[in-house]
């Protein structure tokens, strides 16, 4: 391909299996563009990849920039952090006011708060993107969440609404809001896939250890739960997890996996930000935690060594505590996306995003990693703009009503059998303590006037109040 200066629509900084999936996904929809990175093996690769279509790559950034159209349009897809300032350093000394800059990453939405104050005072557009859908959906079509400059954004419209998925033909893709919007968004988005991944993971624990169902068995359940109202993304990768083998052998690859479990810091960040805005979403809390203790193998092998268990088995007839845990799971499904939802709203109000949950639910429908039947029921709720919390809908109402006693039953078994299964007990917990009127906080306040004079308030009575709770010695 000609180098020619000024031909290139849009430029890619990291063309690792994201950058250079999304590259070929513009030139797919007649884009020519162009690609840098400081690896010569990965520009080799986007040019052969990219070898029919206007598509050249760079090892050089100033060649890479001078082939641009202007305003130039790149795009950032490195490892959040560091070495997005460090390209940004080097990056803008060699662009003009006017310039579009975009973060495509998994960067935290404070460092976004601050790149956008430091770009626009030298002239520059900027604006984070969430971007969703793995390897997969940056070539096929992935959900993107930009937000920030909007002017900036109505340039890149057009490119990136041919490249989204679609669902009934609109496109997975829309402006999220001002400053840090749209990593805030991929950040609380991430936070949900922890959760929902919790969940299935300790589903197959149940049917394995409490059911003591094979590979086979599972993967039916899994495929089965795939064609139902539990369609999404992520059951759908797992029914064929439990359907791979590795080449020469005859067992699942699964089963040859070290069960410790790695996170990239999203799933913290969302447990983080959620904690200083008074959120409460337990289940991505647990999520993110079970995690965390997944790393310590050898103490969990002590511990099973010390502790050692009687044979689990639960007391329950299998076809019955299999539609039981159907409902479980839709029932801690729903829990999960509403906690997430509820952060949104709060972030909203806080940070004065102005976010537009229905439209978020709606981009989320295809393309993303979260993607499910049940984001249809999400963005239906939110047409209602009025809506507080997602369980406040009548028809989730009636969802939760139906599927809540599954939840009971299974968790009451797995409880007595000794099966951990913390995310689905945090789920259950948090929906029991949320249509509670009287929780025993009153306590709480009680104590802490006790023990700090933090003072308390009453019903139906204004004012603060300190009580001397015991005899001063």
């Amino acid at each position: 391909m000609s180098s020619t200066t000024n031909k290139y629509a849009f430029g890619m900084i990291g063309l690792g299996t994201m950058g250079r999936s999304l590259l070929l996904n513009m030139a797919d929809h007649g884009y020519a563009v162009a690609g840098l990175d400081q690896d010569a093996s990965k520009v080799t690769s986007l040019n052969e990849e990219g070898k029919d279509q206007d598509v050249k790559g760079f090892s050089d950034a100033k060649e890479f920039v001078q082939s641009l159209t202007r305003p130039r349009a790149i795009m950032m897809l490195v490892p959040a952090g560091k070495i997005v300032d460090d390209v940004i350093a080097e990056m803008t000394p060699l662009l003009d006011k006017g310039d579009i800059l975009i973060d495509g990453g998994n960067s935290h939405f404070t460092d976004t708060n601050r790149r956008v104050d430091q770009l626009e005072a030298i002239g520059l557009h900027f604006f984070g993107m969430g971007v969703s859908g793995g390897e997969e959906g940056a070539r096929r079509g992935p959900s993107m969440m930009p937000g920030g400059d909007k002017e900036a954004y109505n340039v890149m419209k057009p490119i990136f609404e041919a490249i989204a998925a679609k669902v009934n033909g609109e496109p997975c893709v829309t402006y999220i809001g001002p400053g840090a919007s749209g990593h805030f968004v991929k950040m609380v988005h991430n936070g949900i896939e922890y959760g929902l991944m919790q969940l299935i993971a300790e589903a197959y624990q149940i049917m394995k250890t409490g059911l003591k169902m094979d590979n086979d068995a599972i993967g039916e359940v899994f495929t089965q739960w795939n064609e139902g109202r539990l369609k999404s993304f992520l059951i759908d990768i797992t029914k064929d997890i439990f359907a791979f083998k590795a080449p020469g052998t005859d067992h699942l690859l699964l089963d040859d996996i070290k069960d410790e479990a790695k996170a990239k810091g999203t799933g913290k960040w969302t447990s983080q930000v959620a904690m200083d805005l008074q959120a409460p979403i337990p289940t991505v809390d647990t999520a993110v935690s079970m995690r965390d203790l997944s790393k310590y193998k050898s103490l969990r092998e002590q511990a099973a060594a010390v502790y050692s268990k009687d044979e689990i088995q639960l007391n329950a007839n299998k076809d019955e505590f299999l539609t039981a845990l159907e409902q479980a799971f839709y029932f801690s499904m729903i829990v999960t996306y509403a906690q997430g939802m509820h952060l949104l709203s709060l972030a909203s109000a806080e940070y004065k995003y102005d976010l537009k949950l229905d439209q978020i639910a709606k981009i989320w429908r295809g393309g993303c990693i979260i993607r499910s039947e049940f984001l249809n029921d999400i963005y239906n709720a939110y047409q209602n703009t009025g809506l507080a919390h997602l369980l406040l809908d009548g028809h989730v109402e009636d969802l939760v009503k139906a599927a809540a006693p599954g939840a009971r039953k299974v968790l009451s078994a797995t409880i007595a059998a000794g099966i951990a299964a913390p995310a689905f007990t945090a789920s259950l917990s948090y929906f029991d303590n949320f249509r509670t009127a009287r929780m025993p906080s009153n306590l709480t306040q009680a104590q802490r006037d006790y023990f700090g004079a933090h003072t308390y308030e009453l019903i139906g009575k204004e004012g603060v109040f300190h009580t001397q709770w015991a005899a001063k010695s």
